[in-house]
C-alpha cells in the first residue's frame, strides 16, 4: 500500500476522532455480533420467510437478504443505499422467484475492502465478481439482474464480464459511466455534482459527507431513510462509497474503454424516471442501444428511485422482460 494511501487512512482516523463527541457510535466499528444483529433487523421491511445471511466471496463478505422460491432474480441497489431499497418490489417478485438482494461491498452491512492506489477493490469488475460468487453460493449459475444506480453499473459489468451468467439485465435510471465521463456538460455537472465531489482525494469528501449525514440522521423520520443512514452515515461506509466513485472515474473507465466494441448480448431493458434529470438530459434509450444488441426501455412517472416511487410499474416491466427468456 502506498504512502499516500496510508496518509489518507491517518487523516480519516483524525476525522473520526474530531467527530467522536457527536457521533462516536457511528464512527466506531461495531462488534461482529452487534453488526449481525443490526443487519438481521432489516428483515422487518420484508415479508415473513425472508432470511438474512453473510456470504464470503473471494474479495469480500457480502450481506444478503433472500426470500421466495423458484428461479433466481438478483436485485442490486444503488448509492448510498442498501438491499432495503427493494422492500416494495421484493414481495411481488418472491411470489415466483428466489429473490437475492446483496449489499455491494463497501455498502450497507457488507465488508469494507482495503484501499489500493488504483481503487481496484471498488471497481465494478470486483463488485460484479462478488455477485457471481454470491449467486453461485445459492446454486445459481445463470440469472437475471435488476440494478439501480450504482447497481446498474455493476449489472452492466456483470453482463460484459460474465455473459454466460446473465440471462436478462434491467438498469434503472442510469446511462453508462463511460458515456457520462466522456460527454461532460454543464447540465451533467449541475445535476450530478456528487460524481465530481466524491472522487476527490480522501479525506476531503469523507469529512463533508460525514457532517451532512449526521445532520440528515437528526432530521430523518422515514423508516427507510433511517435504515439507509444507519450504515451510510458511518465513516467506514462513506469512505468505501467515495472509493467506489474514485474507481468509476479511473479503473472503471479503463475497463469500459477496453470493452467499447463489446456488446451486451442478453435482453437489456433501461427504465428511467420522467421526474428526474437523467431522462431530461439524455436520450437514455438511444445511448443504451449503443451498448447492447437487444435493447428496450421507457421512462416511468417517478424520480430516481423508481423501485420506490412506482414499484408496480417496475415489477411489470421486469416481468415482461423475464417472460422473453
Amino acid at each position: 500500500m502506498s504512502e499516500s494511501i496510508d496518509l489518507n487512512r491517518r487523516e480519516l482516523l483524525k476525522t473520526a476522532a474530531a467527530f467522536a463527541t457527536v457521533a462516536a457510535a457511528s464512527v466506531a466499528a461495531p462488534r461482529a455480533a452487534e453488526a449481525q444483529d443490526q443487519a438481521a433487523d432489516t428483515l422487518h421491511f420484508f415479508p415473513a420467510g425472508f432470511k438474512h445471511e453473510k456470504v464470503q466471496t473471494s474479495g469480500a463478505t457480502i450481506n444478503v437478504v433472500r426470500g421466495g422460491d423458484g428461479p433466481p432474480l438478483l436485485l442490486i441497489h444503488g448509492a448510498p443505499q442498501s438491499h432495503v431499497s427493494w422492500h416494495k418490489v421484493a414481495p411481488d417478485f418472491a411470489k415466483d422467484h428466489t429473490v437475492v438482494m446483496p449489499d455491494l461491498r463497501g455498502y450497507g452491512d457488507s465488508s469494507k475492502s482495503p484501499d489500493t492506489p488504483d481503487h481496484a477493490n471498488y471497481s465494478k469488475r470486483a463488485m460484479a465478481l462478488d455477485m457471481v460468487e454470491v449467486m453461485k453460493h445459492y446454486g445459481f449459475t445463470r440469472f437475471p439482474v435488476v440494478g439501480h444506480d450504482r447497481g446498474g453499473r455493476v449489472g452492466q459489468r456483470l453482463a460484459l464480464d460474465h455473459a454466460d451468467k446473465v440471462t436478462q439485465l434491467t438498469v434503472l435510471d442510469i446511462v453508462p459511466t463511460y458515456y457520462l465521463y466522456t460527454h461532460v456538460t454543464i447540465e451533467f455537472v449541475q445535476a450530478y455534482y456528487h460524481w465530481f465531489h466524491q472522487l476527490r482525494p480522501a479525506p476531503v469528501p469523507e469529512k463533508e459527507l460525514f457532517a451532512q449525514n449526521e445532520a440528515a440522521k437528526a432530521r430523518a423520520t422515514d423508516p427507510i431513510q433511517i435504515e439507509w443512514l444507519r450504515t451510510a452515515s458511518t465513516l467506514e461506509n462513506i469512505h468505501a462509497m467515495c472509493e467506489d466513485y474514485r474507481a468509476a472515474a479511473s479503473i472503471d473507465l479503463q475497463h469500459d474503454k477496453a470493452d467499447l466494441d463489446k456488446k451486451i448480448t442478453c435482453p437489456l431493458s433501461t427504465l428511467w424516471g420522467e421526474r428526474g434529470p437523467m431522462g431530461r438530459i439524455y436520450d437514455v434509450l438511444a445511448i443504451w442501444k449503443e451498448r447492447g444488441t437487444k435493447v428496450s426501455g421507457k421512462g416511468l412517472p417517478g424520480g430516481h428511485n423508481l423501485m420506490i416511487d412506482v414499484p408496480e410499474q417496475v415489477v411489470a416491466e421486469v416481468r415482461a422482460l423475464l417472460r422473453t427468456s
